[in-house]
């Protein structure tokens, strides 16, 4: 049985609704939140508790029928009822709508509804009414059986398979074939063993040359005084070797605001490309129309063909938008987007503009990216706060430090772009403490002691700590005394590195699971290149659904914002960064453009907008 029945504009203000029960929770808000917003309306159906949700769109009108049923019915017929309810709803008050520009008093709309809700569930049922099955009389096989037992018998012929090979040759050729494939030790005759060919060595002769083994330096028993020196860092605590120079990129350094915070710097745009939010439209750089426009068939003439790329169609429709859909599917994914996610987010553009109709020298392929662009800022724009400095702030009012975990896949610089952070927090005037909690990679914990000791030579006064307890350890209850020793020092926050691993292994991601709920920390930050296409939302699933799932807790954590690294490496395919906000509905914080800690910069979102759309 049907809940509640809604119809809405786009924008979320509900014009008419029916309810048929009581309600837990407010499914059409979730529905527009997380589907209609984000550009997910491709999807047939929408789960949120125990309910099933179901919506069709009236472009012209700019309204949406939303139904929504129990999810453990299924009921058939809600597509039928929310394609009459829109095309009657069309009828009764589709003019006047267009034609005064506002909605139209509903008072007689509920008994219209009634009825034909009515009418539906009846097809319904009478379509699933149990049929009596047929008796044996009636069916083919009896009609079959009946005329083969009345035929007769010189009717029924045997069928001969005509031979062609002849038989005596067909001996012979099995006795050929017994002989060739019989065995030494059933009386077949032995193969003779293969010579070598001349001059081509022989494995384990003694023409073959013999295996050198590797060998080691040779110091001849002495070495000079300045080289053991050199070798020496157990009792050095590097500082003399730190030259502060090419640590930082001046010109790569943020600014000062006027209450004194540090800002990182904006990504800057390259040399033939223009990034300023005061652009206009017109020298946004635009998909050519090469790439946009549909293989027209040969029966248009030049003209007629000219005509109708400069005005459009009167009214877009599935069939006109299916071939420039499909180029801008193509087209997102050369720019590294994930091909899934291209799919959807063309099919809930197209979805959006079929029945919209087109103004006077209005062509299909603009209005096509101007939908596009708009669902790309709407996705990428952020849905939460990504102001941490007040978020700090907030925690030291409670006099807690804040933390903040960093988990991600081997190699994608997660280490690397802590420090960078905690050299933006440092700028900041805050104490950071970074706790070492990939106790499995060789080398992690000298390569964070290194960074600290860096950032201490940068800044005279700077307050940085790291917290380790070497390896083979439990990473949860390394960052669980890191956490409490900060309490006690005094730090602000604490910077919490873990073991990359991939998303596949099962023990790693149970232990990152284990420390987050243990820790239960500020932000849980996921690290991810910038190179990745589907891979991204394999990594991003995968590490969320650990968390859920392994967490034991009834309200599980799930990645809060991402730092996208190697993001000079790229070029203009930044698919990447609209793949894992499409997935995991979370900001992008920070991206990584190089090695030296000022190398963190902020991504704007018109900046990714203009790239995508970028031919």
């Amino acid at each position: 049985m049907l809940d509640f029945f809604f119809i809405a504009t786009k924008g979320g203000l509900v014009l008419w609704s029916k309810a048929y029960g009581p309600s837990q929770s407010s499914p059409i808000n979730s529905l527009i939140h997380d589907v209609l917003i984000e550009e997910r309306s491709s999807t047939q159906v929408y789960y949120k508790d125990n309910y099933a949700i179901k919506w069709t769109f009236v472009n012209d009108l700019d309204l949406v029928f939303i139904a929504v049923y129990p999810k453990s019915l299924g009921l058939s017929y809600v597509d039928s009822l929310l394609q009459a309810t829109s095309s009657q709803f069309n009828e009764l008050y589709g003019s006047r709508i267009l034609r005064k520009n506002q909605i139209p008093q509903l008072k007689g709309w509920g008994i219209h509804f009634e009825a034909l809700l009515q009418t539906i569930e009846d097809q319904d049922a009478l379509s699933k009414k149990v049929k009596q099955p047929r008796k044996f009389e009636q069916t083919t096989g009896y009609a079959n059986t009946l005329a083969y037992a009345r035929a007769k018998p010189e009717d029924v012929r045997e069928s001969h398979i005509p031979s062609f090979v002849d038989e005596e040759e067909f001996r012979r050729n099995v006795e050929l074939l017994k002989k060739k494939t019989a065995s030494p030790r059933m009386g077949g005759r032995k193969a003779s063993k293969a010579k070598s060919p001349i001059g081509s060595p022989v494995i384990g002769s003694e023409a073959s040359s013999p295996k050198r083994n590797k060998e080691g330096r040779k110091w001849d028993g002495k070495i000079s005084v300045k080289d053991a020196k050199s070798l020496d860092y157990s009792n050095s605590d590097g500082n003399e070797f730190v030259k502060p120079d090419h640590l930082v990129d001046q010109g790569g350094m943020g600014q000062h605001s006027k209450d004194g915070t540090y800002n990182v710097a904006d990504l800057e745009a390259s040399d033939d490309e223009s990034y300023s939010d005061d652009e206009s439209e017109e020298e946004y750089t635009k998909i050519s129309a090469r790439s946009l426009l549909a293989k027209k068939s040969s029966a248009e003439s030049g003209l007629m063909s000219f005509f109708k790329n400069m005005t459009g169609q009167k009214e877009m429709s599935t069939e006109s938008l299916e071939p420039i859909m499909s180029k801008m599917k193509e087209h997102l994914i050369n720019k590294n987007v994930a091909a899934d996610i291209a799919q959807h987010l063309c099919d809930s553009v197209a979805k959006g503009l079929v029945g919209q109709t087109l103004g006077n020298f209005k062509s299909v392929q603009s209005h096509v990216k101007q939908s596009m662009e708009t669902s790309l800022k709407r996705i990428l724009t952020p849905k939460t706060s990504v102001d941490l400095l007040r978020d700090i702030a907030q925690a030291q009012a409670e006099k807690r430090p804040y933390t903040i975990v960093f988990i991600g896949v081997n190699g994608v610089g997660k280490s690397t772009n802590l420090s960078k952070t905690a050299f933006w927090l440092l700028q900041n005037n805050l104490k950071v403490l970074i706790a070492a909690c990939d106790t499995f990679r060789s080398g992690a914990v000298e390569q964070l002691r290194v960074h600290v000791r860096n950032l201490k030579a940068l800044e005279a006064n700077a307050i940085v700590d790291l917290y380790e307890k070497g390896y083979g350890k439990d990473s949860a209850a390394i960052a669980k005394e890191a956490i409490s020793s900060a309490k006690l020092t005094g730090h602000d926050v604490v910077l919490i590195d873990t073991a990359g691993r991939m998303q596949d292994n099962d023990p790693l991601m149970r232990a990152l699971a284990k420390l987050v709920t243990v820790n239960n920390p500020d932000k849980i930050i996921f690290v991810g290149e910038a190179l990745v296409g589907n891979e991204a939302v394999d990594q991003l699933t995968k590490f969320n659904a650990a968390l859920k799932d392994f967490s034991g807790r009834a309200n599980p954590r799930h990645i809060d914002g991402m730092i996208l690294t190697k993001f000079d490496t790229i070029d203009d395919k930044v698919g990447a960064a609209l793949s894992m906000t499409y997935t995991t509905g979370q900001p992008i914080l920070f991206v990584g453009t190089g090695q030296t800690y000022t190398d963190l910069k902020n991504m704007k979102v018109s900046h990714v907008v203009q790239s995508l759309l970028r031919e």
